[in-house]
């Protein structure tokens, strides 16, 4: 089967309370129906909190495997997770950091799109999630998604197709790059 866009998710940033402060925060995120247009920097009604740390050309977009989702919802005792719920913006079917490569290239829609480097979390999935242990708990797992820059601005929408082309063979699997930056955790 081929792989496929499940969900388009986006989220302005908020202000929360979290641990007696107030964070601002881009990482909740909803499905969005209808094509969604893909600018340079992100999706069109989504926004990063801090653009110092998220966002950027290289982190324009962050890629999530829906098929992470049945297994997270039963770790979590969160059955219902939906989708964006780690603060994606789109939720495939079919690509996992096992096989996806940096560099590779995604066309899904009328847009383009690079694989940059893996999403290695921060705080504020922890906050998303509600659960302090998550960050270890993602990068343990492996299951952390991607992030990809945008090749060619476009539209996407749920059930789209992903057209996959890999860059190379020799290049490491998002998969091997988290290990590597996680410590191998």
């Amino acid at each position: 089967m081929p792989p496929s866009l499940i969900s388009v998710n986006v989220g302005l940033p908020r202000e929360v309370d979290w641990q007696g402060r107030r964070v601002r925060t881009g990482i909740w995120k909803e499905p969005v129906s209808g094509p969604v247009r893909v600018g340079r920097l992100n999706l069109e009604g989504d926004g990063q909190a801090d653009p110092r740390v998220h966002g950027g050309a290289a982190k324009a977009v962050y890629v999530y495997p829906a098929e992470h989702y049945e297994a997270w919802r039963a770790e979590l005792d969160m059955p219902d997770l939906g989708w964006g719920g780690f603060g994606e913006n789109l939720t495939t079917l079919g690509l996992s950091e096992e096989i996806v490569r940096i560099g590779d290239r995604l066309r899904i829609g009328t847009a383009a799109f690079q694989v940059t480097k893996p999403r290695l979390p921060c705080y504020k999935l922890a906050m998303r999630i509600d659960r302090p242990d998550i960050e270890r708990r993602f990068l343990r797992t492996g299951r952390t998604g991607f992030y990809v820059s945008v090749v060619l601005e476009g539209r996407v929408a749920a059930g789209d197709a992903i057209e996959f082309e890999a860059s190379s063979e020799k290049g490491p699997t998002v998969a091997e790059v988290a290990r590597a930056k996680s410590g191998g955790e």
